[in-house]
Formats: structure tokens, C-alpha cells, sequence
């Protein structure tokens, strides 16, 4: 009997039971692969580099973008289901998904055909040096897959030269000599041919081994890069307010260069303190309780049915303590929270006058400069305007004849490209209060001719202190009482600006000084009244 070659690599038949990419996936997947590659100019340069000295690279990087893209743990398929000639990407493949961050890198690129394609891409260099690592092993492997081919031919000209003696048998059973010693030279042949198969498996096994603890190596650091950069650019996209859902409905190439300005833009690297303002903000938003005159700082006694205790509202469920109830609040001696220093909310728009003079672009702890949180704590004020349904404005000023002016209004949403342009842009040159505090008052005025709003809220981010004219001083306070608005001072870094008697102090309603530019919770109380 004729033995079955390709045993040793438990491959069945044979060839119809190769298989060349490595991770198991659905035709679905299969699609979004070509997809994304069809968009992807860098993954084809990519493909275009290594195909020629590297022929099954399609199918290596295919298995890449799967691993990282697949919704389910991706399943790889045994050695023995391979063609002996992937044996070697198999290997790389397997490397990858089995090191310590691929889950972490998962949690950003399953299902997000944009993320995976980047972890493909980051990964690039790392997959030259391992394809270059691997190539004995993929040599080795290569002849093995011929040694194998040829063992199964030869078994195939035994079947056929066994199929001719049976033919040729007379009907005693004998073979005539030329037809038996054909069979027999063909047995010989392929067990020959099958020792070679198995020769060349073991060569192929040993170069493949030999390889695989570089390129675990080199695999854990490439999935440690690759997670690290689709985690910055997962923080990039939530520091700027680009949210799941809108990344699935944008085009592959707009995302794309999107993606290159955030990570371009002059505010990229302080990504997590915008992440962290906007976090912050949004907690003090829940936190706020409505119709409340301030901080709680006690007890005292009225009539304001908004702040009654709730021992004093547990009287109405008693029939009999009614009636002292409505006495109580007759005579406004109801037992009510007390709060002080604090107004109720405002209901017209949010304006932001930022400084952008050269001095802001002056670093404080951990290398944050002002312009980072200033812009950091505008773009926390325009999500506090719109979740209050209130129009935002952000007005960037330096000197007199410097100002530039964006409008957010509240009745649809602000589109990634306007609030980049808002907060990458900077004026630079001196430091004047004038013209940005009058172009607020001016929008202000707008806003209430035309749909009757007032109480609208200034926030003034400067690190300077400037002379306002007594003429002027006249008119903005002027504005101030005709529209109800409020203006709220921060002085960044420029304890000066704030000092008794300063034109900042004259000026606001309420302001602070920020020392601690990594501190986001420094106007946690901003946040709470705005």
C-alpha cells in the first residue's frame, strides 16, 4: 500500500485543504478589507513596497487589518491547515495577535475598518523587519510546499500505475513484467519523494522556530506602538469632541485628513488636558442643581419653595402637619438651604474673549502653555452652552486692530472643522480688552433684538492686564445693566492682573486667578455658573 503523503502536516488530500490567509474570516470582512485598501493610498504605497521581494504580502497584510478589525476574537487558523509556503506569515500573524496590548489595541480598531488599517500602517516598519527576519524560514517553508507538491504527485502516479496493473492482471492475478515494474518504480519514487517532503518539513520547521523568538519581540513592540497610537488618536477625536457616531458616517478620506490635522495641529499634544477640561465641565453640568441662588453653606429661613428641606416637605405627607406647613410658608418661616455667592445660570449666549498674544504661548508645569488651557477651558465653555441650548461665540483678540470671531449657534451642531479652526488659530502681538469686550457686548445686543434673550455670559481669558478709557468704561457698564450680562474673569498665570484696584477686578463680576495650569478643576465653579 501507498502511503498518504502530506501526513506529516496533517493537510488530508492535500492541496484543496491549504489555506493562505491566516485569520478565519466571513466574505463581509473579507469585503471591508478590499474596501479600505481600495481608499487607503498608504496602505497600497505599502503594498506596492514589499509585493516584489515579498510575493504573499497581500495576504500577510490582509491578516494584519483582520486580526485588528474583526468584532468577534480573531481565530487563527492550525499550522497544519496552511499552505506549507505561509507557514512563515503565519507565524508573524500569530506573533501579533498573541502579544500583551493586541487586546488593548482591539478595544480601539474591532469593528472600525479607518483604526485598523492605522495599526497596519503603524506597524509598517516593524513587518519590514520581521519579513526579513523570517525569510530563511519563509525560504524553507517554500521548498517544503514543493517537496510536499511532489511527494503528492508521485502518489498519484502510484494510484494511476496500480490502476494499470489491476487493468493488465490476467486471470490468475499476474501482472506482466514491464506493467509491475512500472508500479513498483513509481512506489519507489514516491517514497523517495515523500522522505525529501518530510526532510524539507523539518528543515522548514527548524528556520521557522529559529525566527519566532525576534519576531516575538519584535511583534510585542510593534502592538505596544500600534496601541498606543490609535489610543492617542481615540483621545484626539474625544478631546475635540468627534464622537463614535460620526466617525462611522464620515468617508474614509475625509477621516483621513482630519485625522492628519489633529495630529498635525498646534494643539495635538495636549489632546488629553482638552479631554480632561471637557470631562470636568460635563461633571459639573451634572452636578449643578437648577434655580439655586449658590454654594450650600447652611440653613436658613423663607418661602422659596426650591430649596425647602426635605424634612420640611416630608410635613405634606402627614395630613395632620399640613396646616403647619401652610403656616410656615405663609409667614416664610419654611427651614430652606442657604447658599451664597453664587447667581442662577444665564440663558443668552456664552461669549469666550481668549487672549492669543505672544505671551500665551509662555509653558507652565508640564510644559502647558497658556494658549493650551485657555483654549482647553473655551472649547469646555462652548459644550457647556450648547448642552444649556445657548448659542457660543468665541472671539480671539490680541492687539487693538487683532480679532477674529467664531460663531457656534446652539441649533445644530458644531461641525469638527469650525472648532479646530477656532482653537488652532492664534494672533499673537500685544494685549487689548477694548474691542473683544465690545464685540461681545455688541453680540449680546444682537441677540436680544432679535430673539429677545438677555442674561447672557462673558468669559474673559487673558494672562495681561491692559487700560481701558473712562469713555469706554461708561459704555460697557451701560451695556451691562441694559442686557443683564455677566462677565467672568480668569487671568492665567498673572496674579498681578487681579490685584486690588486692577482694571480686571473693576471690570468682572467674578474673578480668579489660575496658578496651576495642569489643574482643570480650577474653575470647577465657572462651570457650575455658567
Amino acid at each position: 500500500m501507498v502511503r498518504r503523503s502530506g501526513a506529516w502536516l496533517g493537510l488530508g488530500d492535500g492541496r484543496p485543504g491549504w489555506h493562505t490567509a491566516t485569520v478565519v474570516a466571513g466574505p463581509f470582512e473579507r469585503i471591508a478589507w478590499r474596501d479600505t485598501l481600495a481608499q487607503s493610498a498608504a496602505l497600497r504605497e505599502l503594498a506596492d513596497e514589499l509585493r516584489p521581494p515579498h510575493a504573499h504580502i497581500d495576504d500577510l497584510l490582509a491578516d494584519v487589518f483582520l486580526a485588528a478589525y474583526q468584532e468577534a476574537e480573531p481565530r487563527l487558523r492550525e499550522p497544519a491547515e496552511m499552505d506549507p509556503a505561509r507557514l512563515a506569515d503565519h507565524g508573524i500573524v500569530t506573533a501579533l495577535v498573541r502579544s500583551p496590548d493586541f487586546a488593548e489595541l482591539r478595544r480601539e480598531t474591532a469593528g472600525d475598518p479607518y483604526a485598523a488599517a492605522m495599526a497596519v500602517l503603524v506597524q509598517a516598519t516593524a513587518l519590514r523587519r520581521m519579513l526579513v527576519r523570517a525569510w530563511d524560514a519563509r525560504e524553507s517553508a517554500g521548498r517544503a510546499g514543493t517537496a510536499l507538491r511532489d511527494a503528492q504527485d508521485a502518489a498519484a502516479r502510484v494510484g494511476e500505475a496500480l490502476r494499470r496493473a489491476a487493468a493488465a492482471a490476467g486471470e490468475d492475478g499476474a501482472v506482466p513484467g514491464p506493467v509491475a515494474a512500472a508500479a513498483q518504480r513509481a512506489l519507489e519514487a514516491a517514497e523517495a519523494a515523500e522522505d525529501a517532503a518530510r526532510q524539507a518539513a523539518r528543515a522548514a520547521a527548524r528556520a521557522v522556530a529559529a525566527a519566532a523568538a525576534d519576531i516575538e519581540v519584535m511583534a510585542r513592540n510593534a502592538t505596544a506602538r500600534a496601541a498606543e497610537a490609535v489610543r492617542h488618536e481615540a483621545a484626539l477625536h474625544r478631546a475635540w469632541g468627534v464622537g463614535p457616531g460620526e466617525l462611522e458616517r464620515m468617508p474614509f478620506g475625509e477621516r483621513d485628513r482630519l485625522a492628519e490635522r489633529l495630529r498635525g495641529g498646534r494643539l495635538a499634544r495636549w489632546a488629553e488636558l482638552i479631554g480632561r477640561f471637557r470631562q470636568m465641565a460635563g461633571g459639573e453640568r451634572a452636578r449643578r442643581v437648577e434655580n439655586t441662588t449658590g454654594e450650600l453653606v447652611g440653613v436658613t429661613l423663607g418661602d422659596d419653595l426650591s430649596r425647602v428641606l426635605p424634612s420640611e416637605l416630608a410635613h405634606l405627607g402627614l395630613p395632620g402637619l399640613r396646616a403647619v406647613f401652610a403656616a410656615r410658608y405663609a409667614t416664610g418661616q419654611l427651614m430652606l438651604y442657604d447658599g451664597q455667592g453664587e447667581q442662577s445660570t444665564g440663558k443668552g449666549a456664552v461669549v469666550a474673549c481668549v487672549d492669543t498674544s505672544h505671551s500665551m504661548y509662555a509653558e507652565g508645569p508640564d510644559g502647558i502653555t497658556r494658549e493650551a488651557w485657555s483654549k482647553a477651558c473655551a472649547l469646555a465653555l462652548l459644550d457647556q452652552a450648547h448642552a444649556a441650548g445657548r448659542d457660543f461665540v468665541g472671539i480671539l483678540f490680541s492687539s487693538a486692530d487683532e480679532l477674529r470671531v467664531f460663531r457656534f449657534p446652539a441649533g445644530r451642531p458644531a461641525s469638527t472643522a469650525e472648532v479646530v479652526d477656532f482653537a488652532e488659530t492664534f494672533l499673537g502681538g500685544g494685549t487689548d480688552f477694548q474691542r473683544p469686550l465690545s464685540a461681545a457686548a455688541d453680540l449680546l445686543a444682537e441677540e436680544f433684538a432679535t430673539a429677545g434673550r438677555a442674561r447672557g455670559d462673558v468669559v474673559l481669558i487673558t494672562d495681561d492686564a491692559c487700560e481701558v478709557t473712562e469713555e469706554w468704561t461708561r459704555d460697557w457698564r451701560a451695556a451691562k445693566r441694559r442686557l443683564d450680562f455677566r462677565l467672568f474673569g480668569v487671568a492665567v498665570n498673572s496674579p498681578e492682573a487681579t490685584e486690588h484696584g486692577s482694571v480686571l477686578e473693576a471690570l468682572c463680576d467674578n474673578l480668579r486667578n489660575i496658578e496651576d495650569l495642569t489643574d482643570v478643576h480650577a474653575t470647577a465653579d465657572l462651570f457650575r455658573l455658567v
